[in-house]
């Protein structure tokens, strides 16, 4: 069965596919969605050959439904225990937005010191720290978040068409090309998940400061951002991350949204490869 049992208690959902004596790319998904958000990816990699693993956060998914363990140190542990379980060593990890700040702190805390990974990718992602504070004046204040968690709170169901209809993927920009079956699909990921995962979890991927795991990373660090991306603003994350990693490269992708591996895999995937071949 395609689950781990994590050491308090959860089951955690997971996708391998491909040869399980080739090389493991992990993707790691954003809020509130699942490991379905990585189908392209994991497509286009296991064609090319690759073992390819995606898993659903605890609380989204399939994975359960569990009251408590929503924030980084718990997604880390979570997305070791499925590589300890499959044991994949040599790993590329590759996280978007929450997934991110998932692969920072996975990678700092139990990647390198197990010497499992070989390389790291954030895309969209939410580290350093979104939220503003007096260390962080760049940050985004804490009212954007707190007015996120309101949305939610009075009808997630609306909350989570009105996202993806709008700056998730930069639908509400001039001329930009909609996809109905985008929305929906990002829709039916969402409310698959658990709404307090959801809730808590905008705490965990906007007051996280995490600084200090991105320092500690020593493997190579691909940082993709877009610099129209309306949810994780690049000033203060892409821009700022790949400054603090020991080994960092920063590709800024213009007039792209935060959704851009969704909306332009076409040309996200092929640096993808050439990172991970490089």
């Amino acid at each position: 069965m395609p689950f781990v049992t994590t050491k308090d208690g959860v089951e955690i959902f997971f996708k391998d596919w491909g040869p399980k004596d080739a090389q493991p790319i992990m993707f790691h998904h954003g809020w509130p969605l699942s490991a379905d958000d990585w189908d392209n990816q994991m497509l286009f990699f296991v064609q090319k050959g690759y073992r390819v693993v995606a898993h659903d956060r605890r609380g989204h998914g399939r994975s359960t439904q569990v009251s408590d363990g929503h924030d980084m140190d718990h997604y880390a542990a979570d997305a070791f225990a499925v590589v300890e379980h499959l044991d994949l060593k040599n790993v590329v990890h590759i996280g978007h937005s929450t997934g991110g700040g998932e692969v920072a702190r996975y990678v700092a805390k139990y990647g390198e010191p197990a010497g499992r990974v070989a390389k790291a990718v954030l895309v969209s992602a939410v580290p350093p720290l979104m939220v503003k504070t007096e260390s962080n004046p760049g940050g985004l204040p804490i009212e954007v978040f707190d007015g996120l968690r309101a949305a939610q709170a009075a009808n997630r169901a609306q909350f989570f068409l009105d996202l993806p209809t709008g700056p998730f993927y930069g639908f509400n920009r001039p001329g930009a090309k909609i996809s109905e079956g985008t929305i929906r699909n990002w829709w039916r990921q969402g409310m698959m998940g658990s709404n307090k995962a959801h809730y808590e979890g905008i705490k965990a991927f906007s007051e996280t400061d995490q600084t200090e795991d991105l320092k500690a990373i020593s493997v190579p660090v691909l940082v993709l951002h877009g610099d129209d991306d309306q949810i994780v603003p690049i000033d203060n994350a892409g821009r700022l991350s790949v400054k603090l990693v020991q080994n960092g490269t920063l590709k800024v992708y213009p007039g792209f949204p935060h959704g851009m591996l969704t909306t332009h895999p076409e040309v996200l995937n092929p640096d993808l490869l050439a990172f991970i071949e490089s």
